[in-house]
């Protein structure tokens, strides 16, 4: 760890911010030498509309710690195990008799990620208000073949955690929302988090409005704006568009959550100090983070439904308009959540995650 410098961290959060073209932005720190946090920007383009660690954002994938962290606690009650074939819970996935819980959790089931799909893209941008169930996306999934053979690969795929929310449901008999609720938010406390139902489109207040760059088809297969829209975006003549209202049930268990700044600072924590799970399980999940890519061990890690970046465990979340990065270090008590309100950048980057790798930059020493 670096000596705690509140005034260098806010300058370094603020001058990223401004670099990446958000219109707003938040960061909450927590170390052993205290707790910081800072606001940038507005919560709407061209009003004066301060932003709070106590704004509702929509979180994307960090909706994943929710739906696994449901299913490790239905491991360690007996109720299902990791080695488990998905086909013993879902008959209707190919080559299910092949493929793991276990695998589902740290995305090596190969299963082709739906929301790389021309047809997903394209609904989203004809019919943003449109409310998908679960099966829906999963047949879009259905259509492609595998990326690999299960357990040959890692491929990031929305596909894994949909089919572990399902999975979920039937063995608890209850609505996702109703699970999380009873299985993680009141037990923590989290009382600005939801799990919206499939067909609400809505946001509770406070929150401020998320904006995208472009369409989803333009940027489906690649995030980066072209080049010419890009200099437009910098030169301020290109604006984003508003998709705060978009439906995000596309995205369900594996995306569609919403959460605060101080719930995520106390979600972090919980997924790293066993408030969640036994010790025994809790260890495992921390311990079976390894690298995506075998050739850069440096490089991103993965495992039961958490991520790791450096000394923090957490997760981040992306759809468009949001972006978030939660993120906690056991060993040296350090937490910490940014979130901003565009998503992803012009240049096709995470602009959460390029604000938290500029400060983690400056807590830890090189």
């Amino acid at each position: 760890m670096q000596p705690f410098d509140a005034g260098t961290l806010r300058a370094d959060f603020e001058r990223t911010a401004k670099e990446v073209l958000v219109p707003g932005a938040m960061m909450l720190l927590v170390t052993p030498e205290g707790t910081l946090t800072a606001s940038y920007g507005t919560g709407v383009r061209d009003a004066q509309r301060a932003v709070s660690t106590e704004d509702h954002i929509r979180v994307g994938s960090v909706t994943k710690t929710w739906t696994t962290t449901a299913i490790l606690q239905m491991v360690q009650e007996g109720k299902l195990s990791l080695d488990d074939p998905v086909s013993r819970h879902r008959p209707d996935v190919p080559n299910g008799d092949n493929i793991t819980i276990d695998q589902l959790l740290t995305m090596r089931s190969g299963l082709f990620n739906y929301t790389e799909t021309l047809e997903l893209n394209s609904a989203m941008d004809t019919d943003p208000q449109r409310a998908w169930q679960p099966d829906e996306l999963l047949a879009l999934a259905y259509k492609h073949p595998p990326y690999f053979a299960p357990g040959q690969g890692f491929h990031y795929s929305n596909t894994n955690t949909v089919l572990l929310g399902l999975i979920a449901e039937k063995i608890d008999g209850k609505p996702l929302g109703q699970l999380f609720k009873e299985r993680i938010f009141e037990p923590l406390g989290m009382k600005g988090t939801v799990f919206p139902d499939i067909a609400s489109n809505s946001i509770p207040e406070p929150h401020p409005q998320g904006y995208f760059f472009g369409d989803n088809v333009l940027t489906m297969t690649n995030p980066a704006l072209p080049e010419a829209m890009q200099q437009e975006a910098i030169a301020g003549t290109l604006a984003p568009n508003d998709v705060t209202d978009v439906n995000p049930s596309w995205a369900w268990a594996a995306g569609s959550g919403i959460s605060t700044a101080t719930d995520l600072k106390t979600l972090g924590e919980a997924l790293v100090n066993g408030k969640l799970l036994d010790a025994e399980l809790q260890q495992k999940r921390l311990e079976t983070v390894t690298p995506t890519n075998p050739d850069k061990p440096d490089g991103a890690s993965y495992g039961l439904g958490i991520a790791k970046f450096g000394n923090l465990f957490g997760h981040t979340g992306e759809l468009p308009g949001f972006n978030t990065f939660m993120g906690s270090d056991p060993i040296n008590s350090v937490t910490l959540v940014v979130w901003t309100n565009l998503a992803p950048t012009a240049d096709g980057r995470d602009p959460a995650v390029i604000i938290a790798r500029s400060l983690i930059g400056k807590i830890y020493r090189p």
